[in-house]
């Protein structure tokens, strides 16, 4: 295969997945707050000046859920958009773009609501259920999304004609709002009663099941800790599961953290304050760890010791939730662990394949129990690099490290500053194992955002350094979400979106056939190069397919239309032009962390091939047995070439931006195809897609009698001629 094919399939074929998008609260089941595939912020360049908030998402209500990301939705009637979704104490979604915010008045791609006052149908005062805790109950906890399907999960509670109280599963479609089939589905499991409890845990989708967990209202009168799993298909209720059966208490409110799963589907929650006798054989488990099946039986749980004193004292164990953390961290003894902490501030490490059970006189049934300090944790800690990140209230944060299945007993690092009241919940940003970035949101100052460096938590930002910069207004045990570049922090009015800011203007001098490096060659659905300067921040290119629409805070429209990117640099980008984009005069622009290059006017045409070539003008061709051509490996007269190039033009079957071609049925282009070697006509056995790959197209020619040697190559598409290439020819079959 010749270099400059290479360099684009590079970006199309890599193996490595690239973890672009925030589907579940801290970023995945074992709830550890990664985000691994952030190549733009780094602690050189996370600081006041370069670094600050870029725009606000309004929306009608408080955000405690956290905000999630979903890259390449294809929005109805809207095209392909990178997607934050916001949801709202006052019982809306709001699906939002993630990179077009300006000031506070963005609009939303979508919006829905779940009340409708005018029939009686409200979010629940706080006043109706004795806590002030959230002001107003609406959706509280982090919904999650089904990339597979696109399809977003989340509980809404209303306040209904007759005070009648309402929580429903909702299942609605990612590119519209709109409700899937059968979707929503009341939650009413027997023994149930919705005002006396709150869904404020983040939802967990494993096992094709959709698992909520439940709590009280400021330990109020009569309550359960309840895990329900629904089907993720039907929403039809699958299992139950009550803590506290012959009881009472026991929530699972965590802080805003929801269960965690293993790989192998088995779930782990934290109880709170609670009735727990499971120490002589009882059923209550309040102040417990606990391991459930996927159908919610219970199979393992821990209770410290000192299980009597947090109830007594108001000590919740369950104020944290539960953090996986990766096999590399155990032992032969002890593979595989689970962190957590709570109220009284001691910090656990448990074996998940045997937490312990109930504890006497000390916790000697934990892999650790280091009572360390007497500030209480809330929400979740975070895992990187071998550290497990704390952020207790009224302290500085803290990173211990797990090696060996061993718990360091005192903190590797700390940051200079504390958190105050409810601390904070702390997620990473690294790009692979380098440049981590620990990202806090605490309630002082009425809120603020604060960055560490991970190898010694050294503070590298603080949002409340200058005005322009700060949170609207704090929203309790808010998680922040990094996506590209991006931080997402959800507020008591919205999301506020951080990012690198200052950048200068690209400049587009050219846009070329990415094959020929014509400038005259472009077509919807081909491969474009664009060449100027200041186009990128830093280097990179597409880890999969589908093509993402932005890498490293970069994208590029085409009339408007976001184009997916295979390569950029600071002055090169290589993207593709969107199949929707009509033949004639256009506009391409390029925006760099916010900033938009003047529009470069550019003519697209309705084919526009140009075939990739080496440095040599060697054309990118494989002989019939999958071989590289070339003057060393030339092609039989009479047999098929398979031959690469881009711009095509109209497909027999619609294909998405930046989506490879199936690999089988293969897609035909429309157009009439033909092709001469040598000024020779050649035999057209197949003209479109090239399977498995995206915006490249292939030909496959019978090459014609000709003698011996090295002859120019020309393909036409509806008439319309390619770049001459050389392809090697020589005699015999």
């Amino acid at each position: 295969m010749t270099a400059r094919l290479l360099t684009l399939l590079a970006a199309v074929l890599s193996p490595a997945a690239a973890q672009t998008n925030v589907l579940t609260y801290h970023n995945d089941n074992a709830r550890t707050g990664q985000y691994l595939n952030e190549i733009l912020l780094a602690p050189s360049n996370v600081k006041t000046g370069l670094f600050g908030k870029r725009f606000f998402l309004l929306a009608d209500g408080a955000v405690y859920a956290q905000p999630l990301y979903v890259s390449r939705v294809n929005v109805a009637g809207k095209g392909f958009h990178n997607v934050v979704i916001v949801a709202t104490a006052h019982d809306s979604v709001y699906a939002f773009d993630a990179f077009t915010g300006s000031g506070i008045v963005t609009q939303p791609l979508w919006k829905v609501s779940f009340i409708d006052p005018a029939h009686g149908v409200t979010t629940v005062p706080a006043a109706d259920v004795g806590c002030g805790v959230i002001p107003e109950l609406g959706i509280s906890g982090t919904p999650v999304i089904d990339a597979s399907s696109g399809t977003i999960y989340l509980i809404a509670e209303t306040k209904e004609s007759g005070s009648r109280y309402v929580f429903r599963l909702h299942a609605l479609d990612v590119t519209s709002g709109a409700e899937r089939p059968g979707s929503p589905v009341e939650i009413q499991p027997p023994g149930f009663v919705p005002l006396t409890h709150k869904q404020r845990g983040a939802l967990l989708l494993a096992n094709g099941l959709i698992y909520s967990s439940w709590s009280g209202h400021c330990d109020l009168g009569s309550y359960h800790g309840w895990v329900l799993a629904h089907n993720a298909g039907t929403l039809k209720l699958a299992a139950v599961f009550n803590n506290t059966p012959n009881g009472n208490g026991g929530s699972f409110w965590n802080g805003g953290a929801g269960p965690a799963a293993d790989a192998d589907g088995n779930i782990y929650l934290v109880s709170a304050n609670g009735d727990f006798d499971a120490d002589s054989h009882g059923s209550n488990y309040g102040e417990s760890v606990i391991k459930l099946s996927q159908q919610l039986a219970i199979t393992d749980f821990f209770a410290p010791f000192n299980t009597t004193n947090l109830n007594l004292l108001d000590l919740d164990l369950g104020s944290s939730g539960a953090l996986l953390l990766p096999d590399q961290s155990g032992s032969p003894a002890h593979r595989q662990l689970l962190f957590t902490s709570g109220k009284e501030g001691r910090l656990y490490l448990l074996d998940r394949q045997n937490l312990g059970g109930a504890q006497v006189g000390s916790d000697s049934g934990a892999v650790a129990s280091l009572d360390f300090s007497n500030h209480a944790t809330f929400g979740s800690a975070a895992y990187f690099n071998g550290s497990v990140y704390i952020a207790p209230e009224n302290s500085a944060m803290l990173a211990f490290p797990v090696a060996g299945a061993v718990l360091a007993s005192l903190p590797v690092a700390q940051t200079p500053d504390t958190a105050g009241d409810h601390g904070a919940t702390p997620s990473i940003s690294a790009n692979g194992d380098q440049n981590g970035i620990v990202w806090i949101v605490s309630v002082e100052d009425a809120g603020k955002l604060r960055a560490y460096d991970a190898r010694d938590l050294t503070r590298i930002y603080d949002s409340n350094a200058q005005p322009a910069d700060a949170l609207y207004n704090y929203a309790e045990f808010v998680a922040p979400t990094i996506a590209d570049g991006k931080v997402y922090v959800g507020t008591f009015y919205g999301v506020a979106v951080y990012g690198q800011t200052g950048a200068a203007q690209a400049v587009i001098n050219a846009v070329t056939n990415a094959a020929s490096y014509a400038t005259d060659a472009l077509s919807p659905g081909s491969l474009i190069t664009l060449f100027g300067t200041d186009l990128a921040p830093v280097t990179a290119r597409a880890r999969a397919t589908p093509l993402p629409l932005s890498i490293a805070d970069v994208s590029v429209t085409v009339n408007g239309l976001a184009a997916p990117l295979l390569y950029l640099s600071p002055l090169q980008i290589n993207a593709q032009v969107p199949f929707a984009v009509s033949p004639g005069p256009t506009k391409i622009v390029v925006r760099v962390n916010g900033t938009l290059s003047a529009p470069l006017d550019i003519s697209v045409r309705q084919a526009a091939p140009g075939i990739f070539t080496d440095l040599d003008g060697q054309a990118a061709a494989l002989n019939r047995d999958n071989s590289r051509n070339s003057p060393q490996n030339p092609a039989a007269v009479g047999s098929v070439v398979s031959l690469y190039f881009t711009g095509q033009g109209p497909l027999a079957v619609p294909v998405d931006d930046g989506a490879p071609a199936p690999i089988g049925p293969v897609i035909h282009a429309m157009l009439e195809a033909s092709a001469t070697v040598g000024g020779v006509p050649a035999e057209i056995q197949f003209a479109g897609l090239a399977p498995g790959c995206a915006g490249l197209a292939q030909m496959n020619l019978k090459v014609p009698p000709l003698p011996a040697g090295i002859y120019p190559v020309i393909v036409k598409m509806g008439g319309v001629a390619s770049n001459a290439a050389r392809l090697s020819v020589r005699s015999g079959s």
